[in-house]
């Protein structure tokens, strides 16, 4: 079996930074321009009312579900079974406030993490001077699973809208897309 010589992630700064800027950019552009994702979150009915009730228990940032059961005896427990009849089934996420620095710097980190990653299957299938269409093959994979494919989890075990996730695979499919395109552009 012939030995292929590696690329390291080191000799892919370039690519991999590039490729982060570029997703972070075209992110930008679909979230706060394009219309598309505006329907991702309903507004509650009568959110003011709701926001109120909810803001005397004083509940601390965390992620939550109700009705809540410990474990497998408590879940099937009858008290248990007619909360979940009689409803409503919820899950709320709690936060503290809503920082978008953070939140933008988290992300822009999150994308140079799948370049690293992206860069370094292709760099373990795909030599030095590899033809451009093999390097954007296995980078746009790997990167296309770092952007898209655990969204589906929130759909099938948080019952988030499937519309809602479909579009973030979407999404995900065009970051792919352009971090394979920078990849085989800068292919060493």
């Amino acid at each position: 079996m012939e030995s292929v010589a590696t690329v390291s992630v080191v000799s892919l700064w370039l690519p991999i930074l590039i490729a982060a800027v570029l997703v972070f950019l075209t992110s930008w552009v679909i979230h706060m321009l394009l219309p598309y994702h505006r329907s991702d979150f309903l507004g509650l009915p009568s959110e003011d009312e709701v926001m109120e009730a909810l803001r005397k228990y004083r509940i601390p940032p965390g992620d939550y579900v109700m009705p809540h059961a410990a474990d497998a005896k408590a879940r099937q427990s009858e008290e248990f079974i007619e909360k979940t009849k009689q409803g409503p089934i919820a899950m709320l996420t709690v936060m503290k406030g809503f920082a978008i620095g953070t939140s933008l710097l988290q992300w822009f980190v999150y994308c140079i993490v799948v370049g690293v990653f992206a860069g370094y299957l292709a760099g373990r299938a795909v030599p030095a001077g590899g033809d451009y269409l093999e390097v954007f093959q296995f980078a746009g994979t790997s990167a296309f699973l770092g952007y898209s494919m655990a969204l589906l989890q929130n759909s099938i075990w948080y019952k988030r809208s499937w519309g809602a996730t479909f579009k973030s695979v979407f999404d995900g499919l065009i970051y792919a897309l352009l971090t394979a395109g920078v990849f085989g552009w800068l292919w060493p």
